[in-house]
């Protein structure tokens, strides 16, 4: 299963949880959408990392995509020459909610591979010695989401390796003395996929994250939770099977204190805005609540 469909499959549980709420969020969701298909940032503009979060919102709640508008933009990319590592696997990420491949498929995966690192990984860096968990698992997510593997991914292990930071968690760069959340819940959801051992006691050093409040911190000294974080770190502790039973209702509070009747979520309890991707993570965090 490509990691989009794996964390799809949790977030359309969401609507269960939302109940009549749901619709709020699908309007606010589309909404976001400009007139030339593109979904908008957070200074209005259509950009190709918030329309991933608006196509996956939208599939999350099960409402129909508007895939001529979402296909029109996307072509207007090629085959994303010019773009940088991050916007290049968004492009190929939301190709795959439609129906059909674009024509140049394989020029655009091919594009990835300018950011392969010196340790055989990727890295959001052209030239990067080391690779991050990050960029491993946005690349891995833009083949599998087209039914192909990346090349010599028997090198993702030893990268994987490479970035463990000395608290035994994960960092996006080698030699990091305390992990973060969102690399080591990227580099679980690797492990799990290429069937790596995970190393003992993540899981409890993520639980060591979830702040007394509810939520989980981006690391376990942070002082403040946010969705994000929340989101992947239930992800990885389910795929892990960590039991997180007693912390299901202060995260199910934390989650409800970030949304407003305008149907998106904000990212933390000092973000001002509200914007897709985190309503995005706001579904997936409820889909994990809710089973």
């Amino acid at each position: 299963m490509s990691l989009r469909l794996e964390m799809l499959q949790v977030a359309r549980l969401a609507p269960a949880v939302l109940g009549d709420s749901a619709g709020l969020v699908e309007a606010f969701v589309r909404e976001g959408q400009n007139p030339d298909g593109g979904f908008r940032d957070r200074a209005g503009e259509s950009d190709l990392y918030y329309t991933v979060f608006g196509v996956d919102g939208l599939t999350a709640l099960q409402a129909e995509l508007p895939e001529n508008d979402i296909a029109r933009y996307l072509r207007g990319f090629g085959d994303g020459a010019g773009l940088d590592f991050v916007h290049r696997c968004c492009l190929l990420r939301t190709w795959s909610a439609l129906d059909g491949e674009p024509e140049d498929l394989g020029a655009g995966l091919e594009g990835l591979e300018a950011f392969r690192t010196t340790d055989g990984g990727y890295n959001q860096r052209e030239g990067a010695q080391f690779a991050s968990a990050y960029g491993c698992l946005l690349a891995y997510g833009a083949y599998t989401d087209h039914g192909r593997e990346p090349p010599e991914l028997g090198h993702f292990a030893g990268c994987l390796e490479t970035l463990r930071s000395s608290d035994g968690a994960w960092g996006n760069e080698p030699g990091m003395s305390e992990g973060t959340a969102t690399a080591s819940a990227a580099a679980v959801t690797l492990c799990r996929n290429l069937r790596i051992p995970v190393p003992d006691g993540l899981g409890e050093w993520l639980l060591g994250c979830a702040h007394p409040e509810g939520g989980f911190r981006a690391f376990p000294r942070a002082p403040m939770p946010d969705l994000l974080s929340t989101a992947v770190v239930l992800h990885a502790l389910d795929g892990l099977q960590v039991e997180f039973g007693p912390l299901r209702e202060a995260c199910l509070d934390f989650v409800d204190s970030l949304w407003v009747n305008e149907g998106g979520f904000h990212g933390h309890w000092a973000d001002p805005e509200l914007d897709l991707e985190y309503t995005y993570y706001g579904l997936l965090a409820l889909g994990h609540l809710s089973l």
